[in-house]
This record gives C-alpha cells, structure tokens and sequence, in this order.
C-alpha cells in the first residue's frame, strides 16, 4: 500500500495550480476570420453533458459571426455559465473542416500540456462533483447570471500523477464507466418498457378487456358520451398584482407541479395571499378533481387530486384547468385513467393550437368522446388497473433506486480517481514533480530576453543600486 501524504495524496503526487497543467486556448494575433468563408460554430445547446467526445456543430459564414469564442480541435470546451456549468456541459471536439471553430462566448476552451497532463484525466476531473460543488461556489454575476471565471479555474488546486499514471487512471475510468453506461442504459430502455406496459393496460382497460373475456358483445354496452356532457371545467386565474411568491399563504400550482406519473411534485411550490384566495370563485382545488395544463410544453400532462394530496385548500394558477366530473355519470378516477392513457391525450392535443408556446381552449371537452361502461363495470377497471398499475409502481420505484445507486457509484469512482486510489502506484513512473520542474525549466528558458536600454548611466552612489539587464 502506498505512502499518503498530509494531502492523502501518493508521495509521487504534486498539488498543484490548473493553470500549471492546462493551457487556455486564445485565438492568434495574425488570424483573420475573413481568410475562411465558413467555420464550424457550437452554440450552447450543441455541447452535450458529461460527454467525452463530440462531433456536433454547424457552420457559419464567418461575416454572420458577430461574437465567439475561438477553440481548437482536441480542446476541451468548459460551460461557464449557469445552469449549464452546473449540469456539466462539457466535451471535446477534434474533427473540424477547418484548424479552428468559434464556440458560444459562454464557454472556456481548454487542452493539456504535452508531456505533463492527460486531456481525458483534465477532463475527468472537471466533472467530479468535489470540483463542481467548489467552482459553482465561486462563480460570479448576478442571479441566473452566474460565470466561472478564467483566472477562478486557472486558481484551481489540482492532484497531479505522474503522466504514465494518469493515463492508467484514463484507461480504468474508461473500463468502470462502459459497464456502467451500458448498466444505466438497460436501466432506462426497462423504463421505456415500463411505460410501454402502462399504456397497455390502460388501452385494455378502456377496450373492456381487463373486465370481460367476450370483448366485441361486451362493448355494445358501453355508450360513448362526449366530455363535456357530464364535466365542469375552471380555469385558474393569475394572482392580482402578480402576487405568489411569498413564503406563506395558499399553495397555487403551475404545471410545473403536475408529474408524468399522473401524480404531483411539490418542490419550489407558489403560494398566493390567504385574502386573495378568500375572493376566489373559480380555481380552487378539490377532492376527486383531474388537473390538466392548458398551455406550454407540456400542455395535456393530467395528474388526479386524491387522498394523498398533502394540501386542505389549494388553487391551481392561470396555466391549468380544473375539471370536475359528474359522479352520477362517471367515477372520478376512472376518467383520470381515461384522460391519462395515450387515446386520452391524443384527444387532448387534437384542441392544440399555436406555435410551441400555444395550448388547448376550454372547448376541449368537445374533441373528447369517452367509452363510458355502467358504474359498477367502471369501480371493477379501477381496481384492476391499480392492481397491475401497484406492480409496475413497484417496478418503476426500484429502476430509479438502481439509477441514482449508479450515479453515486460513478461520483464515488471519480473521487477514488482522483485521491490515488483507483489503480496501484508504480515506483518506475517519473513524479509528477519533476515533470513540473522541466516545464518551469522550459518556460523560463522560453522567456523573451529584455532588450537593452540605451539610457545613459549615472554613476552609482553608496545608496544606489547597479541594475543590469538580464541575459
């Protein structure tokens, strides 16, 4: 077992300076942009997390370029800027038509220094959480604003191996997050099929087959009904003044709040005024109601107010509809399932209008014609469904475990990565520092000599010093 350090580092480890171990990338005085017709451009949502390679990018005219930031192939190209830094936007692009591209100016390109650091360890190292967590606190700007900082970066105490050791350390990382890339990708493509097999049940279920085995004679019995015959529909409203930030009062749901899974999420949750709420006629959340988004990007999603909902008195805000059925009709939760499943939704849509920003009217109701069964057959789909629904929950609860177990296993790799305790040492690999006393040897070396002066000297006195130009 080797040695540690105070640090908890091997012996031949060197903390040290970013700035000593990478080089940031500047674009040359004598380049000019108007000698190319075109260049490779990567805007913000071309550069992927967390992902090593990357060959996405597009070109531009380079007198359409109005602002940029020049990297070459092989570079790093860091996210600045939040959030994106923070989800850890990051990647490198070798493949370029030209010797250069020009990349968002919210990003920081970066590469090694030859014979000392390993792009792909720099790379690694960026991502580990210790690192985010210490960068991200450090960033600087105004909220939503926030940037890293070149000289942040470059001030960033890094644990340098010896060369040959980090690219052991590349080599391990490489094997350890293959199996756990194709371990999480199982894990989600169980996920696809999971949902798959939800919305199978629910098209069963409303095709009368999780009740009857005789199918084609038992669906004469059913009548279809349009939804806006037995519903009311209200629409929440936005508070006066644009009022709901506050800490306390009545919670007020946005679609934010509303889950895939037909359930809610409140986190970050809206409050309004408990007087405004008073003054309210329309808007207010009850028992049994089904919720729906009206308008955005995730106009249709439906989630259903039942007895686990944590809240005595709630509204929803401007962006959702409340719809509330006739219980003499229909059973609440049953025309949830309906206007869940994938034929609900699909009827939902049908309303849609607009661009992306756009959504459904309160005329929606007309487009959506329900298979409506007796009410004792509606009480059996229900239960049915729940039944086979509680063991894909099941099912769904132990994929997100094992998800968020491998993202712990992957931060905990990288910590070990970088702490020297992911491969064994090697007594023949060169310490990392006297790889650093040969590129400080060689930049000193490389320094341009200071031209002499032609000033004419005066004769020094006992308090005078002789200056004397370096050579």
């Amino acid at each position: 077992m080797s040695k540690m350090n105070p640090m908890d580092l091997p012996l031949n480890w060197q903390i040290v300076r970013f700035q000593e171990v990478v080089k940031f990338t500047k674009k040359p005085k004598d380049l000019r942009y108007s000698e190319y017709s075109e260049v490779p451009f990567v805007p913000m949502n071309l550069i992927p997390i967390a992902t090593l390679f990357s060959d996405k990018f597009t070109l531009r005219p380079t007198n359409a370029l109005s602002s940029g930031t020049y990297f070459e192939p092989g570079d790093i190209l860091l996210a600045k800027i939040t959030p994106s830094f923070e989800n850890g936007k990051q990647s490198i692009i070798e493949d370029l038509p030209t010797p250069f591209g020009i990349a968002t100016t919210e990003v920081i390109p970066i590469r090694e220094v030859e014979g000392v650091s390993d792009r792909v360890y720099l790379f690694y190292y960026l991502l580990s959480p210790d690192v985010r967590a210490l960068l991200t606190a450090r960033m600087k700007g105004t909220t939503g604003r926030l940037r890293l900082g070149a000289e942040t970066l470059a001030d960033l105490e890094f644990p340098l191996p010896p060369l040959a050791e980090q690219r052991r350390i590349v080599a391990k990382l490489e094997v350890l997050f293959a199996q756990l890339d194709a371990a999480v990708d199982n894990l989600k493509k169980a996920q696809v099929q999971l949902q798959r097999y939800r919305q199978s049940l629910l098209k069963a279920a409303f095709e009368g087959e999780l009740t009857s085995k005789e199918k084609e004679v038992h669906l004469d019995s059913w009548e279809s009904i349009k939804l806006s015959e037995f519903i009311t529909l209200e629409s929440g409203s936005r508070p006066k003044g644009g009022v709901r930030n506050i800490l306390e009062g009545v919670p007020s749901l946005g679609g934010e709040h509303l889950n895939s899974d037909g359930g809610f999420n409140f986190e970050k949750i809206r409050y309004v005024p408990e007087k405004y709420f008073e003054s309210l006629n329309k808007g207010q959340i009850n028992l049994n109601d089904i919720i729906i988004v009206k308008d955005g990007a995730t106009t249709g999603k439906t989630s259903f107010v039942d007895n686990y909902f944590p809240y005595n008195e709630a509204a929803v805000n401007e962006h959702l509809f409340i719809v509330r059925i006739d219980p003499k009709v229909a059973f609440p939760k049953f025309m949830f399932y309906y206007l869940y499943s994938s034929k609900g939704q699909e009827q939902i849509l049908s309303d849609f209008r607009g661009a992306t920003v756009g959504g459904i009217s309160r005329n929606f109701p007309l487009k959506v014609t329900v298979p409506i069964p007796s009410l004792t057959e509606q009480e059996q789909i229900v239960f049915e469904l729940e039944r086979h629904l509680s063991v894909a929950d099941e099912i769904e609860a132990t994929l997100d475990a094992e998800l968020k177990r491998a993202e712990r296993l992957r931060q905990s790799i990288l910590k070990q990565a970088f702490s020297g305790k992911l491969v064994p040492q090697d007594p023949n690999d060169e310490p990392a520092s006297i790889l650093l006393e040969k590129i400080r040897d060689e930049k000193e070396y490389q320094q341009p000599k200071r031209k002499k002066t032609t000033t004419k000297r005066k004769t020094p006195t006992s308090t005078d010093q002789l200056s004397l130009p370096l050579d």
